[in-house]
């Protein structure tokens, strides 16, 4: 990633100079001995999983969120992933998925990406080790459509647990929606409230997810990662799976996104990632959510559904922008 590519002036991806990778390249952690979560947590460790795993400590874990490569072929990086036989590649899920078990509280959830075609070899995968409760399909806007198919619009995320006893907070994911055709009673709103900005309800969270928005060039948590998923989704993840102090540990950590928001939502965090330049620019990315914890599409305790035009989401996006400018170097 070169911080010195030409990009727009309005264009806010978060970059990488030499410099601040040569700084944060020795914020990173290697493991080679047993470890315990003092030593690793809140901490990017920049290691082959598999050989990351067999150090951590077991039963720490109370959130897992596994974004894997999907079963394409997919460069990242200097790094290539190939397409392989999808029997294959479930092989290949699960000799990670082994290691996860260990690590992982009784009351844990797992929550796993994937998509349409993967989505049955990650299913074989995790029905054999977990609970499965739920699977959330998400619409991903991005993509130009197909001529001939219709256009791949979503992805899945499958919601596990290790147990019947497990944390969701149902209250703290709450989407806040537009009410298009208000009720009332007496001439009082029925379960709606009326505000100068407009009618809006809070709606119980579902399995689809339609309020997201694919990180781009003028979003300020952008980088310049292939498949970064949006803080505003993990969000949901964390803040329904966790409480406050909780660890939340992503294996496949990416731009880092997962510890961004486990950071602004006062948990504790563990990511792990092969690349030592995604590893660089997450711990980057942790540096600047000290100046800028806001999470586009969250305010006042709830979340609010894609370009939703009301003034207190305004403010704090605006607010967060400003903050991640002003967190640059």
């Amino acid at each position: 990633m070169l911080s010195d590519k030409k990009r727009a002036p309005r264009n806010r991806t978060i970059v990488l100079s030499d410099d601040e990778r040569s700084v944060y390249r020795q914020t990173l952690l290697q493991l080679n001995q047993p470890a315990t979560l003092d030593d690793i947590v809140n901490r990017t460790i920049h290691q082959d999983l598999l050989s990351a795993l067999r150090w951590l400590p077991e039963r720490s874990v109370d959130l897992l969120f596994v974004d894997p490569p999907y079963n394409l072929n997919k460069t990242f990086n200097d790094r290539s992933f190939k397409q392989k036989d999808l029997a294959v590649y479930a092989e290949w899920l699960d000799t990670y998925f082994s290691g996860f078990e260990v690590i992982l509280k009784p009351t844990a959830s797992i929550y796993v990406c994937s998509d349409w075609q993967s989505s049955p070899a990650v299913f074989d995968v995790i029905k054999q080790r977990f609970q499965v409760r739920n699977r959330i399909t998400w619409e991903r806007e991005k993509g130009r459509g197909a001529a001939r198919n219709w256009k791949n619009a979503s992805e899945d995320i499958w919601f596990c647990t290790v147990s019947d006893a497990y944390t969701f907070n149902v209250d703290a994911v709450k989407l806040k929606r537009k009410v298009m055709a208000p009720y009332t009673v007496a001439g009082t709103p029925k379960d709606w409230d009326l505000t100068d900005a407009g009618n809006f309800r809070l709606t119980h969270p579902s399995n689809l997810w339609t309020d997201l928005t694919i990180p781009f060039w003028s979003m300020p948590e952008n980088t310049d990662h292939p498949t970064q998923k949006p803080e505003k989704l993990v969000a949901k993840i964390i803040l329904a799976s966790s409480h406050p102090g909780d660890v939340v540990f992503d294996p496949f950590l990416g731009s880092g996104t997962t510890s961004v928001v486990a950071k602004k939502l006062g948990r504790r965090y563990i990511g792990v990632e092969l690349d030592e330049m995604y590893c660089c620019l997450a711990e980057k990315r942790l540096a600047m959510a000290d100046a800028a914890a806001s999470i586009q599409g969250y305010a006042d305790g709830v979340f609010w559904e894609r370009n939703t035009l009301h003034e207190q989401v305004r403010s704090a996006e605006k607010r967060y922008a400003q903050n991640v400018k002003e967190a640059q170097p």
